[in-house]
């Protein structure tokens, strides 16, 4: 469950700007059944619970331990809110992954990156290959559909809010069920733990709602940019991708173009799952963990 609040240690880190980052290490130094650790980056408005369980899989894996790292970006989960709405853009989340990553002592490691964690990515293999030993997007690559911009856009900013723990649950399976078919009534509610939190009394989204109210202004007329020059930093970078087999965020006709211009890719498609999918659901551990193994 979400809930569980062990196997892990509570790391905080100061940004480049003296913000402090909460992120969560499963395993600790300690790990060295493997010394490359993983760490993985979260979606637009999720936080480090989105890992927890893959996080606890992967740290206490039998044949092959590793240590996980799984970080709250800025004004998400237990990290500090930013006073400057500005600084919750792309550039300065990839420079919070570059100050973690030198304040926990991690010169290279393993990415896994959803969604907007997998962006992030894109700029990091442009600007800092050298740390990426290998990398997992997790439904998202260079183009960005905007039926599945559009989606993210209207549910982050409809104005219902949960009176309790089973009405969250209720909120996301409205707005979720019908691309989330795979899911138990336990995952459903192991999500709603992921996303949000108590406060005051009050079941609260987790993170800041200036980070929502970005995309309020998002023009989806006009033409998206595509990070495709971005993406070729990923040529000589073991990759993985991971569709939901429901995603209106990236599309079959995207994972094949990826494809086509880094062949040596390994895909995966998560079945009866949108944006984006779960990864410690059905057989999704296995292929990511047979995808590290040959790293």
């Amino acid at each position: 469950m979400s809930s569980d609040e062990s196997g892990f240690i509570v790391r905080t880190i100061s940004a480049q700007d003296g913000l402090k980052l909460y992120a969560r290490d499963y395993g600790g130094a300690s790990v060295t059944s493997n010394p490359l650790p993983i760490v993985c980056l979260p979606g637009l408005t999720r936080n480090s619970r989105d890992f927890h369980q893959l996080a606890l899989l992967l740290s206490r894996d039998p044949i092959a331990k590793r240590r996980v790292i799984t970080l709250d970006s800025r004004g998400r989960g237990s990290s500090a809110w930013d006073d400057d709405k500005s600084h919750y853009n792309l550039a300065v989340e990839a420079q919070d992954v570059l100050a973690t990553c030198n304040a926990l002592d991690i010169p290279k490691a393993i990415f896994i990156g959803t969604s907007r964690g997998g962006l992030v990515l894109h700029l990091l293999a442009a600007s800092q290959p050298d740390i990426l030993k290998a990398v997992i997007l997790n439904d998202i690559g260079p183009v960005l559909e905007k039926e599945g911009l559009a989606d993210i856009r209207d549910y982050l900013n409809r104005g219902r809010k949960p009176a309790d723990w089973d009405e969250a649950v209720d909120i996301l399976q409205e707005n979720y069920g019908c691309t989330f078919t795979a899911l138990t009534q336990d995952d459903w509610r192991d999500m709603a733990l992921a996303i949000y939190t108590e406060s005051d009394g009050k079941v609260v989204a987790d993170f800041d709602p200036a980070i929502a109210a970005q995309l309020e202004s998002l023009d989806l007329e006009a033409p998206l940019p595509d990070l495709w020059p971005q993406f070729e930093a990923f040529q000589n970078i073991p990759l993985m991708v991971i569709r939901g087999e429901n995603s209106k965020l990236l599309t079959t006709a995207t994972v094949e173009e990826i494809a086509r211009r880094h062949p040596g890719m390994s895909a995966k498609i998560a079945t009866g799952q949108g944006h984006a999918p779960v990864l410690h659901l059905g057989d999704i551990p296995a292929a990511i963990q047979h995808f590290l193994a040959a790293i």
